[in-house]
């Protein structure tokens, strides 16, 4: 897959796991398992951009006598992934015409 793409895709899934309450990283990936290959390891720098872009905010909480890093989705990151959804509609467009392009050509 195209990383630009990959991308995308990967900070649109954390910002939606985002939308239904604020969460830390462990359980960011936890609900994303099974939706997107996505380790710890790949998950905070994504979050490190989308804070720096302003999508998300961060705060601590302290957890079993440790401070754990909490995010919140901000307007900017309800906007960005707003503008994937639309984005997603004319990316689909294109994949269905495709697709029918394609089938055309086998059965000729």
């Amino acid at each position: 897959m195209d990383k630009q793409l990959k991308h995308g895709i990967t900070d649109a899934c954390v910002l939606a796991a985002l939308c239904r309450r604020d969460s830390y990283g462990y359980r960011i990936v936890q609900e994303l398992e099974g939706k997107i290959e996505i380790s710890q390891s790949t998950l905070y720098p994504v979050l490190r951009r989308l804070e720096e872009s302003g999508c998300l905010t961060v705060f601590s909480i302290e957890h079993s006598g440790r401070l754990r890093k909490y995010y919140h989705i901000t307007p900017v990151g309800i906007k960005k992934l707003d503008q994937f959804l639309e984005e997603w509609e004319l990316v689909m467009k294109m994949y269905d015409f495709i697709k029918e392009e394609r089938a055309v050509y086998e059965e000729a």
